[in-house]
């Protein structure tokens, strides 16, 4: 029960209306210390309910001992690696902060300049996007010195897109004295553990999940493909054939996107692509329509893989496979969410099969390998894999028993020269002539008749 968090009573109103009973596993694990103030690297899935895990305690700090009007400056900022996770956080903050009088912002890109400028000023809870507040901060619009709790979610994916120096710049300008939360939902690499270090002061490491129990909700198969127009028919197969709600399809690409989307358009199916070049609206758009059933199907590049949260997301298909472990859990982090059952399918070309095993290693688990037996290509995986699909290794060394040495085979005798290739070379005890200055070998000349 909620109940048990020595949370505002305002906020375990909002609870009980919302409807929350049971509080996840990310969320007892994190709650109770970051009401203790201490800052905390949480690592969690997709899905697991974390946002509620930062939400509650940064609002129930901003509420104080029975606080009563607001004050006119950014007290909190969570930073998110795209819009739409932003727009999602928002609402969050919105429905755990309803009967409180905290009012909450969105910064993101795509949206009026001077409006947000404006919006800075009467706000204590700011949403945003690292580049969009970085050109707030850099016109001086941003004051951050008041901010008394700073989150960084979906931390792992804003240093994969290149954010990590405007993450930490923006962290200097807070307070110094603020509590820091970061969530992600992998470990990351070098450049995490870097941002952990000069972010975060002594903070708690908490691992509700390990990378190979992620999404264990989720049937994870592997269909093998002999190239893209293949893939395309596998891909109509699996849309006309399989049972979902929902279905969302992720390419490397938005070329590949864009392509797949006019051949699913073209055999009616409603619809949606969504990737970069896409402008602000048309992507949430895309989302709603998704959100509110009107269409069945995303597809997407890896700018959908983060943030995008629609209840009935039971399909998840990798058109193309994604280029690391953490982004292909991120994409299937979209199906299988809260307990929730899913299916993840990933299309494997020749050249797809190396990433694919690799990523397999990393999670430390096997995909199924499935076929489907009406469009089966002929590619069927590397030609050294026996039966049971494991790779043929180097042949083993022949141990002699008695002595526990190796057994060098004897290599075969050396063959006699050819009679054929000495019959024009000149006998040993041949003399040579050679030329006054002792150079040059002379021609023997064949003695002819006088």
């Amino acid at each position: 029960m909620f109940s048990q968090f020595a949370l505002h009573e305002r906020l375990l109103k909002a609870v009980a209306a919302l409807n929350f009973i049971e509080p996840t596993p990310v969320q007892l694990a994190a709650i109770p210390l970051a009401l203790q103030g201490k800052d905390l690297r949480v690592i969690a899935q997709t899905g697991s309910g974390k946002t509620a895990a930062f939400v509650l305690p940064m609002l129930n700090r901003l509420l104080g001992d029975g606080a009563s009007s607001p004050r006119m400056s950014v007290r909190a900022m969570i930073l998110l690696p795209t819009r739409e996770l932003a727009q999602q956080t928002l609402k969050e903050v919105e429905r755990f902060a309803q009967f409180t009088f905290l009012k909450a912002g969105l910064i993101t890109g795509g949206e009026d300049f001077k409006v947000q400028a404006a919006m800075l000023r009467r706000v204590d809870i700011l949403i945003g996007t690292p580049g969009r507040l970085i050109e707030h901060a850099n016109a001086g619009n941003l004051l951050l010195d008041e901010v008394e709790v700073l989150v960084l979610d979906e931390a792992d994916r804003m240093l994969d897109m290149g954010f990590s120096d405007d993450v930490q710049r923006l962290a200097e300008l807070c307070n110094a004295e603020r509590q820091t939360l970061l969530f992600s939902a992998t470990s990351g690499g070098a450049g995490l553990r870097e941002v952990v270090g000069k972010v975060l002061k002594e903070p708690e490491h908490l691992q509700v999940n390990k990378v190979n129990q992620l999404n264990e909700g989720t049937r994870q198969q592997i269909i093998t493909a002999d190239h893209n127009h293949h893939k395309e028919r596998l891909v109509d197969w699996l849309l006309a054939n399989e049972t979902y709600e929902k279905a969302i399809i992720f390419t490397n690409t938005r070329v590949q996107a864009d392509r797949l989307y006019g051949k699913l358009v073209a055999k009616e199916y409603k619809v949606f692509v969504l990737h970069g070049e896409k402008d602000q609206k048309d992507r949430k758009l895309a989302i709603d329509r998704l959100k509110q059933g009107a269409v069945k199907i995303l597809v997407a590049t890896d700018v959908a893989a983060r943030g995008l949260d629609v209840d009935g997301l039971d399909l998840v298909i990798n058109f193309d496979m994604p280029r690391s472990g953490d982004e292909y859990v991120h994409r299937i982090g979209r199906t299988g969410r809260a307990g929730a059952e899913g299916l993840a399918i990933s299309l494997i070309c020749h050249n797809d099969w190396a990433l694919m095993s690799s990523i397999e290693r990393y999670l430390k688990q096997r995909f199924e390998r499935r076929n489907i037996k009406d469009i089966k290509g002929i590619y069927q995986g590397p030609k050294n894999l026996k039966a049971s699909g494991k790779a043929v290794g180097p042949k083993k060394k022949k141990i002699d028993p008695k002595t526990g040495k190796k057994i060098v085979a004897k290599k075969p005798a050396a063959k006699a020269p050819s009679k054929r290739n000495t019959i024009n070379k000149p006998k040993a005890d041949a003399p040579v002539l050679v030329s006054q200055d002792g150079l040059a070998p002379l021609k023997r000349r064949t003695p002819t008749a006088e």
